[in-house]
């Protein structure tokens, strides 16, 4: 399906690229896909809750976990079960979801889009959209071979962030995002750059950079058409993970991406929630090298 919102952003930057972005993305899961997801330890995820808030979150387990069967379905044996999507899926009632397969030691990864249902413990994915990402911004993580025993899951929610979460977003080299719009799905996608490339404006707002990537505008396309978006930031080493959701847009104004290395525009986020849960994964991750492609 065209999509309105891409093909907006697409011209304002200058592209004539018709058929590029989600009406280039097949539903057909390829076998080297099929592959792709049996190896991953972790997916991220995100959809709107029944309010229409937007949310990214993530699941982890061991390798298999998330497989192919058949085409056109995906199957996850996890469910959100702390944090802002806790009891977003139920059976038998379909729901838009965008997911991401990230693979941070080999520096890959693949977006599922499509709808999801709870299927007994875990989800049932219909796909409509699959497609393969590039590697750029990705950092090099690997995974421990030794699992932290289990602890509790605390999570707690406010309005504002606090001093802890505004340095620990500005410290991160990378969060996750989530998009939707009606009619046309949603999305989930990564950015990533050197420690400091989200500027904390105070304890509502952030401010990114779009570096240069495959001009598809998944994620600028969705905010095109509605604002509201989910960010997620995750304690790679301690398991934690920061949820956002609010209101983001783009910012066109040349001047202001000139005043940041590498950006070719802006988007600002203006916080409505956030939702801070400890323990929401059972992974921890071995920092080894930032991307050669994140602008110093």
């Amino acid at each position: 399906m065209r999509h309105a919102g891409e093909l907006a952003v697409q011209r304002r930057a200058g592209l004539d690229l018709d058929g590029w972005g989600s009406a280039g993305a097949g539903p057909e899961i390829p076998a080297v896909a099929a592959e792709f997801l049996a190896r991953q330890r972790m997916l991220v995820v995100g959809a709107a809750d029944d309010a229409g808030a937007v949310w990214a979150g993530a699941l982890a387990g061991p390798a298999g976990f998330v497989r192919a069967r058949g085409d056109r379905e995906v199957v996850v044996d996890a469910v959100p079960e702390a944090g802002p999507l806790a009891g977003v899926f139920a059976p038998g009632a379909d729901r838009d979801v965008g997911m991401l397969a990230i693979e941070p030691a080999t520096r890959r990864r693949m977006r599922v889009n499509g709808t999801a249902r709870r299927s007994g413990g875990g989800l049932a994915v219909r796909t409509e959209q699959v497609y393969a990402n590039c590697p750029k911004y990705i950092q090099t993580r690997t995974v421990d071979a030794e699992e932290p025993p289990a602890g509790p899951v605390e999570a707690s929610g406010s309005d504002r962030l606090s001093a802890a979460q505004r340095a620990w977003i500005a410290a991160a080299d990378t969060f996750f995002v989530a998009t939707r719009a009606d009619g046309l799905g949603a999305d989930a996608s990564h950015r990533g750059g050197n420690p400091g490339f989200v500027a904390v404006g105070d304890d509502r707002t952030l401010v990114w950079p779009e570096y240069a990537g495959n001009s598809m505008y998944m994620t600028l396309g969705n905010l095109e058409l509605d604002p509201r978006c989910g960010l997620l930031f995750l304690d790679w080493e301690r398991g934690r993970a920061l949820h956002l959701t609010g209101t983001a847009r783009t910012d066109w104004d040349p001047g202001r991406a000139a005043a940041v290395p590498g950006a070719q525009r802006l988007v600002a986020f203006a916080l409505d929630r956030v939702v801070e849960v400890g323990g929401a994964l059972p992974l921890r991750w071995t920092f080894e090298r930032y991307s050669k492609f994140n602008p110093v």
